[in-house]
């Protein structure tokens, strides 16, 4: 177990990578701020199996935090389902339809909102990897060696991620300009 002061360091010193990458992932700031408070519970938790001749300190938070943020998105589209599924099987029902996540990040305040939501929405619907790739290699501006530990995989699969994940958003894109 870390002792508080170096918990405390640790805390002090990864809580705004940690809450930006969730911000990347859950595209709202509130839910980003509860994340960030869970994923330093694991951390606190998990720091005695923590390996430093496996994984930087800042690459094992980083997997964990991605981790966390993946679980999030997982149990938040399955809350959706249940919403919308019990909505059509009982239509009388108090039942609380889930909309389609709403985009309060702070980057939406500029003055290209439409566009920039609109490619946060693609980034936001990417399968896992290619959204970590993304959100590591071009938002979080983290070279491809890093990321490329950070997933647990090799730089040739990050860059494979990457490529594809721009051919999918730049269809998805000149697909949406069409309508």
């Amino acid at each position: 177990m870390a002792n508080h002061e170096h918990f405390e360091t640790i805390y002090n010193g990864h809580k705004k990578l940690v809450y930006n990458v969730c911000l990347h992932y859950v595209l709202n700031s509130a839910d980003a701020e509860d994340i960030t408070q869970e994923v330093f519970v694991k951390v606190y938790q998990k720091y005695p199996q923590y390996n430093a001749s496996q994984a930087s300190l800042k690459t094992w938070i980083y997997r964990i935090t991605i981790n966390h943020c993946l679980d999030f998105l997982k149990a938040r589209n399955a809350k959706k389902r249940v919403g919308f599924l019990s909505a059509l099987l009982l239509p009388n029902s108090n039942e609380p339809v889930i909309d389609m996540a709403s985009i309060n990040h702070p980057g939406t305040e500029t003055e290209d909102k439409a566009a920039l939501k609109q490619l946060l929405q693609i980034i936001y619907s990417l399968p896992p990897n290619q959204k970590t790739a993304i959100i590591l290699s071009k938002i979080e501006d983290r070279p491809q060696k890093e990321v490329a530990e950070i997933m647990g995989m090799s730089v040739k699969a990050v860059e494979s991620l990457l490529q594809r994940a721009k051919q999918t958003i730049q269809k998805k894109l000149t697909d949406s300009e069409g309508l």
